[in-house]
């Protein structure tokens, strides 16, 4: 461990100082992210945790999203922690029961399980300035303690439901996809999916087929390029156990070609604008090669930039759309009665099956933070952030919040396989968790002025982004918070944050 004098200290294995808390760490989340951070608090010695989700199980986003045709939309290989590799996976892009069995694997090996509380919920935290310690409140349950907090609940994990007049008259099934209700047969159903985004571009190839009529209400239609999607031999899943450098060259190969096409594409969209317009390109053939009809392929192809946007690649997508049973719909929706959905040309199409796939809460209250986080001084966060923009230090840590580490924070997503920002964070807990030791600290907290400079960097590193200088305004993305700023995505290359991460300055924080 390095320190601020630039001398190597030795790991120290004794726990945090002050045992007065229930807890030296609770954990917020048991998706990826939490047990990233567990598994970290491990390695420092730290085993005083407790792990709160208010799902039944394990796997965060994988465990509670089972829709039809739910996977993956990163290559499989870098879709897991680069220490502990999945030879197993079936194919390039993984269905999520895979995702989840491989959550279930990671929390049994590490022996995660015995830190963990499911069906508790988190209502609101509390830091006590005087001990130096967060009280966690959890609905129906008495009230924790720990040194530490880290809020690792995710990107999209809260449900978004669509505000529109009538929804509660409807009559008939509805459904989230985030709920998803696998007893409600969808055969010979007449149905209405609303939303065209990532989800639906999975879903509508796996339920249309099903149902008797599909009406597909689309909003903002969204980029689609193909998926080199195939199985993946059993004689390479077993070279992949015998020799895991094998995988891991795939996983960098792969890395490299999402960070040129994806990420340098979004960030460097003013030096290299051939790449987006590349990718455009690509996904307008794409288009054009499964729907023939222009009124269609128009209705179908975005207005805006590629990347302002998700983009999601499919090559089942399209073919959606030349069934007889299918009906693309973008007119808007003026209401919705106990038999149907009334557009606003007056028309009303009858459906008994509703399907939301309307996405989740992003930088709203109950996401951007999950709940209500009060500092120093009772300051809350979500407060905070809107008074000031929503900020965070490496994306990780807010000044006024001590011994916080809030994960999905703006500028934490590195751009490529979520487990880069994972591995990235747990090299900040440790960084900054080693030095409070060293130090015999009770709390740590990042500086302001350190704080400010890092949010400079970061917004003049948007300015050659896509979200800048690309035709943004009708993307409805989720990238924008509802100041106009798309903060979401770190402006820096992948690798470049995952070493900041390990090498900030010590001396951004205070240790008390």
């Amino acid at each position: 461990m390095e320190t601020s004098t630039g001398k190597k200290t030795r790991r120290a294995t004794a726990p945090l100082a002050a045992p007065s808390p229930d807890h030296e760490a609770i954990i917020v989340g048991t998706g990826f992210g939490g047990m990233g951070a567990a598994i970290q608090l491990g390695r420092m010695g730290i085993e005083n945790i407790l792990m709160l989700d208010q799902a039944s199980d394990v796997g965060g986003t994988w465990h509670l999203n089972t829709y039809p045709g739910i996977a993956v939309d990163i290559a499989s290989v870098t879709y897991s922690y680069s220490f502990e590799p999945n030879p197993d996976w079936s194919r390039l892009y993984a269905p999520g029961a895979e995702l989840k069995r491989y959550a279930q694997h990671v929390a049994e090996k590490y022996r995660l399980r015995r830190f963990m509380r499911f069906n508790s919920t988190v209502e609101r935290t509390i830091y006590d300035d005087a001990g130096k310690f967060w009280t966690v409140h959890i609905a129906g349950q008495a009230p924790v303690t720990a040194r530490l907090l880290i809020v690792a609940t995710g990107y999209l994990s809260h449900p978004k439901f669509p505000d529109i007049p009538g929804l509660d008259s409807f009559a008939g099934k509805v459904m989230h996809t985030a709920e998803w209700d696998h007893g409600h047969a969808l055969a010979g159903r007449r149905a209405a999916v609303i939303g065209t985004g990532a989800t639906s571009v999975q879903l509508l190839p796996e339920i249309a087929p099903q149902v008797a009529q599909l009406d597909v209400y689309q909003r903002t239609p969204i980029w689609v390029s193909p998926k080199t999607d195939t199985a993946i031999p059993a004689s390479v899943r077993g070279l992949f156990a015998r020799i895991p450098f094998v995988q891991k060259s795939a996983r960098m190969v792969s890395s490299a070609i999402l960070e040129t096409v994806m990420v340098t594409g979004a960030l460097h969209n003013r030096q290299l604008p051939f790449l987006n317009v590349m990718m455009e390109n690509v996904c307008k053939a794409h288009l054009a090669r499964y729907i023939k009809d222009p009124v269609m392929r128009r209705k179908l192809t975005p207005s805006y930039s590629f990347g302002c946007k998700r983009p999601t690649f499919s090559n089942d997508y399209y073919r959606v759309f030349t069934r007889p049973n299918v009906e693309l719909i973008t007119d808007g929706i003026a209401r919705i009665e106990p038999d149907g959905i009334v557009t606003t040309d007056g028309r009303l199409r009858k459906i008994d099956t509703l399907i939301l796939a309307t996405g989740f809460k992003v930088w709203e209250p109950g996401n951007f933070p999950a709940f209500d986080i009060r500092g120093r001084n009772g300051v809350e966060l979500g407060q905070w952030w809107n008074a000031n923009r929503f900020q965070a230090y490496e994306g990780i840590t807010v000044p006024g919040f001590p011994n916080l580490f809030h994960l999905p924070s703006p500028f934490s997503f590195s751009g490529l396989s979520y487990f880069f920002t994972i591995e990235g964070q747990m090299k900040h807990i440790e960084r900054c968790l080693g030095e409070m030791r060293r130090q015999g600290a009770e709390s740590f907290e990042v500086d302001a002025a350190a704080n400010e400079a890092f949010l400079e960097r970061m917004r003049a590193g948007l300015g050659s982004s896509v979200f800048v200088n690309g035709n943004c305004a009708p993307s409805n993305s989720y990238y924008f918070n509802q100041h106009g700023e798309a903060l979401l995505l770190r402006p820096t290359p992948t690798f470049m944050a995952v070493w900041a991460h390990g090498h900030f300055p010590l001396q951004h924080y205070h240790f008390a």
